[in-house]
């Protein structure tokens, strides 16, 4: 037991050493930066010094405004939508799934971003693949966009590049909650893979799908 023990300590100690490495290789990422944590002082635990901090944003940001506006100086104001800052190449968009050469999706239903996914936002359902290119296919895949955390633990998570995070694009603003469950074609159609009008938002299953002439693009729910 004792050298058990100590044998776990020491392999322990071994891999915290060790720099990391993303074992899911994705494009344009780096190795993640690993941070000891450290131990908080009483003024931290209480929240004093961060909540300070805050505050002095807020009113920094308070009293350059009001200096403009007595010197006459108009606000730093940008109109959205009309007018957009550039994002950092950072920022994570809407999810989309990245189609075959066929238009159907890359995903072979592993289930690996459903399992990372922190937010429990993934929904998918299996069914086989009948062409012989795959296992499996995603007779359902939805992500409700309400319920994200925009982590992009799903990217890292999916061996087979098929959802990315990098559509640059916001959800759609809706008035129901149904119109945030993003289904198979509609995260196709997020940068124009699927641009046919007639495509329902609601059109989530493979349902026989034979590739090419899938019934999901033109069939019912």
């Amino acid at each position: 037991m004792g050298s058990h023990g100590s044998h776990h300590g020491a392999h322990g100690a071994a891999a915290s050493s060790s720099h990391y490495v993303s074992p899911i290789p994705v494009k344009g990422a780096k190795d993640v930066k690993v941070v000891e944590a450290q131990d908080l002082n009483f003024l931290e635990r209480a929240y004093v010094t961060e909540v300070s901090k805050g505050v002095g944003v807020t009113f920094a940001h308070f009293f350059r405004t009001l200096g403009r506006l007595l010197r006459g100086q108009p606000i730093e104001t940008v109109e959205y939508p009309e007018q957009r800052v550039k994002y950092s190449s950072r920022f994570r968009g809407i999810h989309r799934l990245v189609p075959r050469d066929d238009g159907t999706a890359r995903c072979v239903a592993c289930y690996m971003c459903a399992t990372a996914c922190p937010a429990h936002c993934i929904h998918i359902v299996a069914e086989p693949r009948n062409d012989g290119t795959t296992e499996k296919q995603p007779k359902v895949f939805e992500v409700d966009e309400m319920r994200c955390v925009d982590c992009g633990l799903c990217v890292e998570a999916c061996p087979c590049d098929a959802i990315r995070m990098d559509s640059n694009q916001h959800p759609t603003p809706s008035t129901t909650r149904e119109d945030q469950l993003l289904g198979r074609w509609d995260l196709l159609r997020v940068l124009g893979a699927h641009s046919d009008g007639e495509v329902p938002r609601s059109a989530r299953t493979m349902e026989g799908h034979v590739p090419g002439e899938d019934p999901g693009a033109k069939g019912g729910h």
